[in-house]
């Protein structure tokens, strides 16, 4: 019997546009499927990625896309300190256990989507995506997992702001 990657769900899910613009807090709950558990603990690094794109509604041409941004965390086991470290940007911050690093990658507070001069009086949305990004595993694991349905964790949501 193959495992199935369990479908991450939302916690929290807020735009907020305030003077400075449009920003996104979001939580996820989603356990990792022991397959890509076991190849991080083997020192494969995951890589998460959320994605977001506002866009505004017109009524006489497809909706105008405002501004897209996206975040992507690495996700590595030290096997000599034992620590799991996750790097964002050009952070990184050293965790004793898995699920202390995956609360890290779950949660995002005040991430500035959009400024406040592309956001007018019209209504807009947002398309988020959320997921373990395959493409950046090694070459050979690429190969390997391919069709093997633990390996997809994805979530995508659509919602509408004023």
């Amino acid at each position: 019997m193959q495992a199935r990657a369990e479908v991450p769900e939302f916690t929290e899910f807020e735009i907020v546009r305030n003077d400075d613009g449009v920003s996104l807090s979001f939580a996820l709950r989603f356990d990792l499927p022991r397959g890509v558990e076991d190849a991080l603990s083997k020192g494969v690094p995951l890589y998460f990625v959320a994605e977001i794109e506002v866009f505004r509604d017109r009524w006489y041409w497809r909706d105008k896309r405002i501004s897209k941004a996206s975040r992507v965390w690495r996700v590595a086991y030290q096997p000599l300190t034992r620590k799991y470290r996750v790097s964002f940007g050009g952070l990184n911050q050293n965790f004793d256990s898995l699920n202390d690093a995956l609360v890290s990658v779950r949660r995002v507070s005040g991430w500035k989507i959009a400024e406040k001069d592309q956001i007018d009086d019209g209504r807009h949305y947002v398309e988020f995506t959320y997921r373990l990004d395959t493409t950046l595993l090694p070459r050979p694991m690429q190969i390997g997992i391919g069709g093997q349905p633990e390996w997809t964790l994805l979530v995508e949501k659509t919602q509408r702001f004023q």
